[in-house]
């Protein structure tokens, strides 16, 4: 699990802009949805030899257990499968064409194309039926001609995004921020994502915290869907 160490002068300077450290704290867990980026086999099983991320297996527990919340408080959860396609070699060609060398990216679209192993969620994830599964063909789930994310959250009146996840601060990070960008409350879970270092990890989540959105825990996280919930079914009843 990373070591979270958020950069304090950062964190300082946004409790005296917000005046509180979770701006969200009043979700409605009935308009929540908690996004789950890339939990795939590719970044999660060392035998497949693809993009193999070890943190990612440690967040697992926290990431069954906010799922379960939020079912329970009447909140949707999301499946998102990073996917490989013939058609984004030429739509993201900037990015398969040129940042990623032939042989990397051989071998990635090999791991993240749909049927593949790489492809499917990892195994230890619990995932049932009425939750939802989407596939994305960029790092966001959310720019354009990724994928119908944003409709599916639109259509079910969607107002707040739980991010959890790996890559920190490539797919999660991105579709977190993009998910501001579209107006959705946003919060990314400290010990809900992962990546490579513990660096890399606390230098996200303190860029997206800064100006994007919330950061909490996955016990944060749990306790604000678990004393809402009751709000929200008496507001319900009218």
């Amino acid at each position: 699990m990373h070591k979270i160490n958020l950069n304090p002068a950062v964190v300082e300077k946004i409790l005296a802009r917000r005046g509180v450290p979770h701006v969200f704290a009043d979700l409605d867990p009935a308009r929540t949805a908690l996004l789950v980026v890339d939990m795939q086999c590719a970044y999660l099983d060392k035998e497949l030899d693809n993009t193999f991320c070890a943190d990612a297996l440690d967040i697992v527990p926290n990431i069954n257990r906010i799922a379960a919340a939020l079912r329970a408080a009447g909140g949707l959860v999301v499946w998102i499968q990073n996917t490989a396609t013939d058609e984004s070699l030429s739509s993201w060609s900037t990015y398969n064409g040129k940042i990623m060398s032939p042989a990397r990216r051989d071998k990635r679209f090999d791991g993240l194309r749909e049927g593949s192993a790489g492809h499917a969620i990892w195994p230890g994830l619990h995932v049932i039926s009425g939750d939802l599964t989407v596939q994305k063909t960029r790092y966001s789930a959310f720019i354009r001609g990724s994928s119908n994310l944003e409709e599916k959250l639109r259509d079910r009146a969607i107002e707040t995004l739980i991010v959890t996840g790996t890559n920190t601060g490539t797919c999660c990070e991105s579709t977190a921020r993009d998910a501001m960008m579209l107006n959705f409350e946003t919060i990314m879970v400290s010990d809900g994502n992962a990546c490579s270092s513990d660096e890399e990890h606390n230098a996200s989540l303190t860029a997206f915290y800064r100006n994007f959105g919330d950061v909490m825990s996955a016990d944060e996280v749990i306790g604000y869907i678990q004393a809402n919930a009751p709000k929200a079914k008496k507001s319900s009843r009218g």
